[in-house]
């Protein structure tokens, strides 16, 4: 039986060092998406780790979050309801009134998740903008922003965004 050497490309890589990127790339994603939902000024609390982020979510956001997402996606008021998958009237209630309830504070962060990945992949806010609102044919011709309103459209999205920002084929 003949040995197959090992590779040295693999052999020298150490468990740990995966583990440290994928926390790294954890730690990255989450600061991306906190400065997409206007950082500490606006959440009125730091929020390091995810179990923070959890934490914030549950208790339901700050209305000004609202605000500050569709600066940083560039939507209207009626295409982040649309997104979000609430009406337009009910969204500007919130934004006068109290916290988000957990459900909408939820639909937020994953929204601010997609515009942040959006950015890194694309380069900047207006190309992702602009990406977020075209229809996009690796999503059946739906728009970006149109799928997000469920935790599997958003997966797809981000799926896309994968591939663009990896080079494959979107």
């Amino acid at each position: 039986m003949t040995e197959v050497p090992e590779c040295p490309a693999t052999s020298s890589i150490d468990p740990d060092d995966n583990c440290r990127y994928n926390k790294r790339q954890m730690v990255n994603e989450l600061r991306a998406v906190v400065k997409e939902l206007g950082g500490r000024t606006v959440l009125g609390r730091k929020l390091a780790t995810q179990r923070d982020l959890c934490e914030a979510i549950r208790e339901g956001f700050p209305p000004a979050v609202v605000e500050e997402l569709m600066h940083a996606s560039g939507l209207t008021l009626k295409e982040l309801a649309d997104a979000l998958d609430l009406s337009p009237r009910s969204l500007q209630r919130r934004r006068r009134s109290g916290r988000l309830a957990r459900f909408e504070s939820d639909r937020l962060y994953r929204l601010a998740r997609i515009v942040a990945l959006a950015q890194q992949s694309l380069g900047d806010r207006k190309s992702a903008a602009r990406w977020l609102k075209r229809s996009n044919r690796a999503l059946g011709g739906t728009a970006p922003i149109n799928a997000v309103d469920t935790e599997l459209g958003a997966r797809q999205v981000e799926n896309v965004l994968g591939r663009i920002a990896y080079g494959g084929i979107s």
